[in-house]
């Protein structure tokens, strides 16, 4: 599937006021993919130390179930675009929207360890599914005028979605009396905490038969009337509609679908510029921003602080991935993306160094020291801020735009590939890292965060304010 956007026609004109409301719905019901995305990537914090001890198994087996999910996640990213081009992306969205329900229900009534496991795999189908058509969709429906800021709903909606996930886990905690394990609604309060994902999951089907259907994949399958009847929806009556559906119907046909051996040459099996993309996916992943999703309570917890206060954390640590996020947005197109880039790589090896000392203190009664213990809680939102407002947001849209035409879609999805694969190893190894030396794990992702200054600076090409075309 591609989300090539067009550029408006000459004397096209673009979405009027009085549409505008329609269509901001249309992308935000879409971006309900990414909220789920969020949340269900981070609903798991709450729920490690119950799984640990409800099981009784040790920091690999736990990491294994964590971080089992990122591979549904690989398969669907991988498989979503087929689905799509073949029965639509309205189609797409409802099957995420069941897999996603199915897993929630699944996560919270498990009959043993393998069976959460699965769960969550087919959660993190639907996650990749929901990582490649909200983006898509949302491309291909809204006016050439709007496509950047109605973009921006995909990953607005996932640094929400994981806020949301933390706050009602936080909630939850308190109602079952700071016990993960304490009983509600018959259940077990991680069960509940996974299971609550039924509720925005059920939503986001239902949105699903609100919205329209892309006029890219109807043309695709010959249905030219109802495209017609949706681009006038979104861009007006007053719309030249037969030059848009002529537009699109060229760049369709103009388009090259690229493959694989497209990105093959070079000394190193791949040209450079994959490699570039590699890295930048790689390196977003190794400075271990995903522990602080994934694990965050559990990382209190093990330096003394009470669960209640560690779920607090966690959700204080989401508001402020939201903030960050919102200061990229506002940026990225004025300051750049390698400077926002080198400016987050800076602070983030400031914020991870200085946690890699605060946890190399020695526990006192089970804590850590007052001022250690402030300084890595004050260092971990210092890292989460200085990633959120760069290297979350500027390695997707680099992605976006640094390939050449040619092999722009099968090079990104090598570079999504490798983003799944690096948060893999780092969502699987570090429960046993922390076991073998906590601050020598934060002294690894310190040396990734350094690393990633040079190799900016030396690899990759400022790509504001040039056009996809500019790419070669």
């Amino acid at each position: 599937m591609t989300s090539t956007a067009q550029a408006p026609l000459s004397g096209a004109r673009t979405a009027q006021p009085e549409h505008l409301g329609h269509v901001i719905f249309i992308a935000a019901a879409a971006a309900m993919g990414g909220f789920l995305f969020g949340y269900d990537s981070s609903v798991i914090n709450g729920a490690v130390e119950a799984i640990r001890e409800r099981y009784d198994i040790g920091s690999a087996a736990l990491a294994q179930v964590i971080a089992i999910a990122l591979i549904g996640c690989a398969i669907g990213a991988a498989t979503a675009g087929r689905i799509a081009d073949r029965i639509g992306r309205i189609r797409c969205m409802q099957i995420a929207a069941v897999l996603f329900t199915v897993s929630a229900v699944g996560s919270a009534l498990p009959f043993a360890l393998w069976d959460l496991a699965l769960w969550r795999v087919i959660g993190g189908f639907a996650i990749g599914m929901a990582s490649v058509i909200g983006p898509a969709y949302i491309a291909e429906v809204a006016p050439p005028a709007y496509r950047g800021r109605l973009g921006s709903f995909q990953q607005a909606a996932i640094v929400v979605g994981i806020a949301i996930s933390q706050l009602v886990n936080w909630g939850l905690l308190n109602a079952a009396g700071g016990n993960q394990r304490g009983h509600l609604m018959g259940l077990e309060a991680w069960q509940v905490m996974l299971g609550v994902m039924v509720v925005p999951a059920v939503l986001y089907g239902l949105l699903s038969f609100a919205i329209p259907e892309s006029p890219r994949f109807l043309l695709s399958v010959g249905r030219r009337e109802r495209a017609r009847e949706i681009l006038a929806e979104v861009e007006g009556r007053g719309a030249d509609l037969d030059a848009r559906v002529a537009e699109i119907e060229q760049a369709m046909k103009s388009e090259h679908k690229s493959t694989f051996k497209d990105l093959l040459g070079g000394g190193f099996f791949f040209k450079p510029i994959v490699w570039v993309g590699i890295g930048l996916s790689v390196f977003q992943q190794f400075v271990g921003i995903n522990v602080a999703f994934y694990y965050s309570s559990t990382l209190w917890q093990s330096v003394g602080i009470d669960p209640t206060d560690s779920f607090f954390y966690s959700f204080t640590t989401s508001i402020i991935n939201i903030l960050g996020t919102v200061v990229a947005m506002i940026f990225v197109d004025r300051v750049g993306r390698r400077p926002l880039a080198i400016i987050g790589s800076v602070g983030m090896v400031i914020g991870l160094a200085l946690e890699a000392w605060a946890f190399s203190s020695h526990l006192v009664d089970g804590r850590l020291p007052s001022t250690q213990g402030w300084v890595a809680l004050i260092a971990a939102h210092v890292f989460v801020l200085f990633f959120a407002l760069s290297w979350g947001v500027v390695v997707w849209v680099m992605l976006g735009e640094m390939f050449p035409n040619k092999i722009r879609a099968a090079a990104l999805g090598v570079a999504a590939a490798a983003q799944w694969i690096a948060n893999w190893a780092i969502t699987a190894s570090f429960p046993s890292l922390a076991d073998w030396n906590l601050s020598g794990t934060y002294v690894i992702y310190t040396v990734f965060a350094a690393l990633s200054v040079p190799f900016v600076l030396k690899f990759v090409k400022e790509t504001k304010g040039k056009s996809l075309e500019e790419m070669g």
